[in-house]
């Protein structure tokens, strides 16, 4: 059950990405008339706000997850050195 949320959830943050990079190209910037409905509207600020933030978001979190996942991968071996060579012990 827990891999269908998780693979529900970045389905979810793949549309919004996907989504904020469409917006821009949708509506026309110059044109006050092709966003004044839209949710965040009349101002172009408050569109973009509404539109690309959710995408915005969803890609940082997407990003964070995928830096944790894989920074955790190679542990640290306490029989090496920093230099990367074995560690001799004395005795």
């Amino acid at each position: 059950m827990k891999l269908i949320g998780t693979a529900f959830l970045w389905i979810l943050g793949v549309f919004l990405i996907a989504r904020a990079a469409v917006e821009p190209f949708v509506i026309d910037l110059g044109d006050p008339a092709t966003y004044r409905l839209d949710w965040g509207g009349p101002h172009l600020a408050g569109v973009l706000a509404v539109h690309m933030g959710p995408g915005i978001i969803a890609a940082a979190l997407m990003t964070r997850a995928v830096v944790r996942r894989f920074s955790g991968r190679r542990p640290r071996d306490a029989a090496v050195s920093a230099a990367g060579t074995p560690a001799r012990r004395r005795g």
